[in-house]
Parts: structure tokens; C-alpha cells; sequence
């Protein structure tokens, strides 16, 4: 029997993410209208946007019908057209809610949301029952799907009609039991350019995580036109690009500005494109040198971004381009600093054999270890931040690079006087090569993810730290 005049409302059941919704139906002596799927509606009260591509219906002519238990790779928007049903749905994802139940009736005016994961089935309480259903991916063979027996002991689902005495299919009948069902595993995150100073930061804070993979350009090229199939995408929640061209004086060259557009521009949009056609979040690390550095504060996430060189440019169009996929983190950061050859390990090396070096003193920013930004990234993804655009760089007191270069000195026990500033065009006065305008000012505002609980390393304590190893 349709319930008439309810209010669309949502309600959480004991399963993450199973979300039971009751639908305004709307009738009269013709009959009755409701909103099936209304995405503006529906998101604004918290369900997932999750894009449905297809929608399927199960007629049910007799009272009894009972199908599942299935659980699939994909989420599911659950209906009921005419009738009424009697549902189960099972948690069949890895993790600590594993076999856990929840049970209800559906008819015209109530419907529920299923996560990729939750096995469903349901029971016909009447008769020409239309069981309707979304789901946002298309079946594939290379899917990993899981069954559950419909009278296992475990789940002990407590059928309205025993199951001795409806119709089921064979196939149904001889699922598997709990204790011998394959789990549907959680969504993998895809780590790009996982060879680079940032790539192997994220190796060691992923290390152990069995569903973080990583690759590098010669295993996977996000330039190859096959890369929307080089993947089963859908089995994926989130990529995490830290691949880019940065030679930032390079980039001034004929070949150097085909190479930075081609990796910083051309790629990143594939890699979007990905993530959009997928449900996918994009994490990009974008560049103080999208900035001109003119500004006397600190520059703040939502600055219009005006870069001055050619790298700046190709960085500052890749943030244009990734804000286009619906999930997305920009991690905007500055002066950063890995492993490999490095300003601080240049500055090290330099005390060390006793050479006296001009460094720039009319740039100021903070350094960023690249620990911090994987540290970052992972926050931003297990706390479901809002997306957006992050500034992340280390915390304390801007400094100059003359500034840093003199804590360095002083930290390997050299006289932090040998450090003679100059000014940026002092600098590059004699640079026999082009050279790539700087921003003067990188400093970037924390404030934002901050309020998202993630705080920044401290630059003297991480330095102290850098140079200890």
C-alpha cells in the first residue's frame, strides 16, 4: 500500500553508508506521481552523487519471489515501482562491518541507497511487484562480485515467507556461505609518478596498505591515448598525481615549454577526465608559482592566480583543468623538499667543503618537506575533506632562502656568516641560460587545512630533522 504525504527524509541504518529514504508520493483517483531519483533534492539532504549509467527493473509476478543475495562493485539506487518487498542487504566489504544485516520493507514510497559492496536481496510481499534499481557502472567480466547463500546461518535473515516455500533460482540457492564468501575489497588508490622525490614520500606513508598501488611513467604514461582502459577505473576511489615537469628554467626553452605542457597541462586533463568519468578523487599538488608573488600577505586558496613564467603557467592551467572533476584536492605548496639533489642538501654539501655561497634574500616563503605533503594528502582523503583547493606548506615564520641556507650552515655546525644574501636579479645577473621569473612572495596561507584538522611540520624542527638524517 502506497504511503501518501510523507516528507523526503533520510535515514542511516546499522550498515555504513545503507541509507533508507522516503519518498514524497503524490495522488489521486488517476493514480500516483513521485520523484524516483532527484539528484538535486536527494544530494542536498546527504546521499552520494553517484551518477547512476543505468537503470534496470525486476518484475515479479507472484507473491514469494526471492533473489540475492549479490553484491557487485558499484553503488545502487533501490526502488519500487508497483508492490511491495520484503529486503535484505548484507555487508560483504572488507573491513569490520563484514556480515552485518539490516532488513526492511520497501514499497512506492520508500527506497534505499546500497553502497558498492552491500549484498542485496529482497522477498515479493505482493503480487506484480516492480523491483527498479540504478547503478552507476555497466557489468564487466574483470569485476569482482560476491554471493551470499540466502538461508545462511550467520546473517540468519528472518524471511517473512521460509525459503522452503517461494520461488528462488538454483543459483541463488547455492551461493556460499558466510564463512566462505570472497569479501568485495575496498577501493584502490592509484599513486602516478610514484618514482619522483613526492612519489617516494607517499611510498613510505602508504607502506603496508594493501590497496594503495604505485606506478611510475614507464608502467603507466598518463599521455597514452589507451588510458581510459588501462585500468578498470571503477575499482578505484581516488588518484594521487604527483608526477609534473618542474625544471622551472627549462621550461623557458622551445623544448622545455612543449615538455612542461605536455606533463603539466596535457596529462593532468587525461588523468581529470579519468577521475570525472569515474567518481574518481583527483589529488593534484599544484605551485606557489601560479602566483606572481606581488601580494604583501600571505596568499590565501581562493587568490586569482596570475603565474609569471612558463612553468607557472602549465601549473596554474592543470589547477584550471582539475577543478573540473566533481572530487578533487589541489594541494597547493612551495619550496619543497625531498630526496635527491635539493637547496638544502646543496647548502649542506657547500659548508661542508667550505665554500662561501651568495644565496637569493628578496624571495621569502616556508620550505615544505615532501613527508608533510604525503602526510597532508592522506589526511585529506581519510577525513572526507571538502573538496577544494589546500594550501599546504611547513608552519612558523616565513624566511628568505638566504635565511634558510644560514639555518642550515648553523645546524651542521658552520658560521652561518659565510652566507652572503643578494637579491634574485643579483642573482641570475650572470646565468649563461634563460631563466624563470621567481614569485618574491610564497607564502601561503594555513588557515584552511588547518580547520580540517591537519596541522603543518614546523620548518626549524623538520629542517633539524632533514639534516639529522
Amino acid at each position: 500500500m502506497v504511503e501518501f504525504g510523507k516528507q523526503l527524509s533520510v535515514v542511516e541504518t546499522s550498515i555504513p553508508g545503507l541509507l533508507v529514504v522516503d519518498l514524497p508520493v503524490h495522488g489521486d483517483s488517476r493514480g500516483w506521481f513521485k520523484e524516483n531519483w532527484q539528484r538535486e533534492k536527494m544530494t542536498a539532504l546527504g546521499l552520494p552523487d553517484f551518477g547512476p549509467v543505468q537503470n534496470n527493473i525486476s518484475f515479479n509476478d507472484g507473491i514469494g519471489t526471492t533473489r540475492g543475495i549479490h553484491a557487485e562493485p558499484w553503488d545502487k539506487w533501490v526502488s519500487v515501482a508497483t508492490g511491495r518487498i520484503f529486503g535484505a542487504w548484507v555487508d560483504l566489504r572488507e573491513g569490520p562491518t563484514f556480515g552485518m544485516v539490516f532488513t526492511t520493507e520497501l514499497d512506492p514510497s520508500r527506497a534505499i541507497f546500497v553502497p558498492r559492496g552491500v549484498g542485496n536481496s529482497y522477498q515479493t510481499l505482493e503480487t506484480n511487484t516492480a523491483y527498479t534499481y540504478l547503478v552507476n557502472d555497466h557489468w564487466s567480466p574483470n569485476a569482482s562480485y560476491s554471493f551470499l547463500n540466502l538461508a545462511d546461518e550467520t546473517a540468519a535473515i528472518d524471511w517473512p515467507i521460509p525459503l522452503s516455500d517461494v520461488e528462488i533460482s538454483p543459483k541463488d540457492l547455492n551461493h556460499p556461505r558466510l564463512a566462505e564468501v570472497t569479501p568485495i575489497p575496498s577501493r584502490k588508490i592509484l599513486i602516478v609518478g610514484a618514482g619522483g622525490q613526492l612519489g617516494l614520500a607517499l611510498r613510505r606513508e602508504f607502506d603496508g596498505a594493501a590497496h594503495v598501488e604505485f606506478t611510475t611513467r614507464d608502467q603507466l604514461d598518463i599521455a597514452d591515448p589507451g588510458l581510459a582502459n588501462a585500468r578498470r577505473w571503477r575499482d578505484y576511489g581516488a588518484i594521487i598525481n604527483a608526477s609534473a615537469y618542474t625544471a622551472v628554467d627549462v621550461a623557458e626553452t622551445t623544448d622545455g615549454r612543449r615538455a612542461a605542457w605536455a606533463s603539466n597541462v596535457a596529462g593532468v586533463a587525461a588523468l581529470t577526465k579519468i577521475a570525472s568519468s569515474n567518481g574518481l578523487t583527483l589529488v593534484h599538488v599544484s605551485s606557489d608559482y601560479v602566483f606572481d608573488g606581488a601580494l604583501d600577505r600571505p596568499y590565501v586558496e581562493s587568490d586569482p592566480m596570475c603565474p609569471l613564467g612558463v612553468y607557472g603557467q602549465t601549473k596554474a592551467a592543470g589547477d584550471a583543468v582539475v577543478t573540473t572533476a566533481p572530487n578533487h584536492y589541489i594541494v597547493r605548496t612551495s619550496w619543497v623538499i625531498g630526496e635527491g639533489k635539493n637547496f638544502v642538501r646543496t647548502m649542506a654539501s657547500l659548508a661542508e667543503r667550505g665554500i662561501d655561497p651568495k644565496v637569493v634574500d628578496d624571495q621569502f616563503g616556508r620550505l615544505t618537506f615532501t613527508r608533510d605533503i604525503a602526510r597532508g594528502i592522506r589526511h585529506l582523503l581519510e577525513s572526507a575533506a571538502a573538496a577544494g583547493v589546500y594550501n599546504l606548506t611547513g608552519s612558523g615564520e616565513p624566511t628568505s632562502w638566504a635565511d634558510v641556507a644560514r639555518q642550515v650552515f648553523e645546524i651542521t655546525g658552520h658560521d652561518p656568516a659565510r652566507i652572503t644574501g643578494v637579491s634574485t636579479d643579483e642573482y641570475f645577473a650572470s646565468a649563461s641560460g634563460p631563466v624563470a621569473p621567481r614569485p618574491l612572495n610564497s607564502v601561503l596561507s594555513l588557515d584552511k587545512i588547518r580547520e580540517t584538522g591537519f596541522e603543518p611540520a614546523d620548518v626549524a624542527l623538520a629542517l633539524s630533522a632533514y639534516l639529522a638524517e
